[in-house]
């Protein structure tokens, strides 16, 4: 029994799928890993977020609240930078170009070191 083909106009997203030529599969997988391993963490921070101000630890409200603020706009902006980082990568590797630098590594390290650093100091004020 032949597999069956599967037309280039059916796939979704066309802006991806409709240029170049089909990858190895083996690499078009491990980019949807880190798909997938992006929108983990967007659970993540989205969970340690509300945990955070859910459970009534013993840090300065304040502080608690900004860097749950902070975790769920991180966890929100996850999903999407997910997308975009897929969307790019998976378009390179069909054109044969080189592979884009990796989108929102910064903002993450970024926003969970401030995150951590309101918690530390929201703990040793309370």
């Amino acid at each position: 029994m032949e597999p069956e083909q599967q037309t280039p106009g059916r796939r979704f997203p066309q802006s991806v799928y409709g240029v170049g030529s089909e990858p190895d599969a083996r690499f078009s997988l491990a980019n949807e890993r880190t798909f997938l391993a992006w929108a983990r963490t967007g659970l993540a921070l989205l969970a340690g977020g509300v945990a955070l101000e859910a459970l009534d630890l013993p840090v300065e409200r304040g502080l608690r609240l900004s860097a749950a603020v902070l975790l769920i706009a991180l966890g929100a902006l996850a999903p999407a930078v997910a997308w975009w980082g897929w969307s790019r990568v998976e378009r390179a590797m069909r054109r044969s170009d080189p592979l884009p630098a990796p989108v929102g590594f910064g903002l993450l390290v970024v926003g969970v070191g401030v995150a951590g650093v309101l918690v530390l100091v929201g703990l040793l004020r309370a």
